[in-house]
């Protein structure tokens, strides 16, 4: 088991900080309650950063503690956020910055290859992910149909996704030139990622 190091969690603190930061971000539709928001990005860099110990940490952290009813995300928190229209996305934020964490490490490489699986990596768990839990919640607290809900949930929000997922991959393979996982946690990671 990897320890856990004070430097990690201080890092992991900050990447909280910038995931409710990036919930005040965000462009409400009128169709639909799920707004258009920057926090799978931060979710993306947090997971890629920070490798998934630290990264599900920064994020689970914001998550239970909105639950506990600070108003962290959107100006909001209670269980009445995390189960209102949007809850099926906010669960599965902290498991996106986990996977993505653990598939980015074993990237090795600065080239066009390693860019694109940083995106493709991106994509599929920092964003296709959360659809598996946000669109089925949001068609049962809307009262409508799984089709339905793809275009409330889904489909609006895929090519937004897809330049957030380059957004992230582009910041990531030079941030982890100068700051490979172990500056910023302490880990052992840091030659074994993006750094070969």
């Amino acid at each position: 088991m990897k320890k856990i190091s004070v430097r990690g969690m201080a890092f992991s603190a900050l990447f909280g900080a910038l995931f409710v930061a990036s919930s005040y971000l965000n462009i409400h539709l009128g169709f639909t309650p799920v707004p258009i928001s920057l926090q799978n990005l931060a979710v993306m860099l947090a997971g890629a950063i920070l490798g998934p110990l630290y990264g599900f940490c920064s994020i689970a952290l914001v998550v239970v503690l909105t639950a506990l009813g600070i108003p962290l995300l959107h100006g909001s928190g209670g269980l009445t956020l995390l189960l209102g229209p949007t809850g099926g996305f906010i669960w599965m934020y902290p498991f996106a910055a986990l996977l993505i964490g653990w598939f980015v490490q074993r990237v090795k490489g600065r080239s066009l290859v390693s860019l694109v699986l940083v995106f493709i990596i991106m994509e599929v768990f920092g964003s296709l992910l959360l659809y598996i839990t946000g669109v089925p919640w949001l068609a049962h607290k809307a009262g409508v149909s799984l089709q339905k809900a793809m275009v409330l949930g889904c489909y609006p929000y895929l090519p937004g996704d897809a330049v957030k997922a380059a957004l992230a991959a582009i910041i990531l393979i030079p941030v982890r030139q100068v700051f490979p996982i172990s500056r910023i946690t302490g880990g052992k990671t840091a030659s074994q990622t993006l750094n070969s």
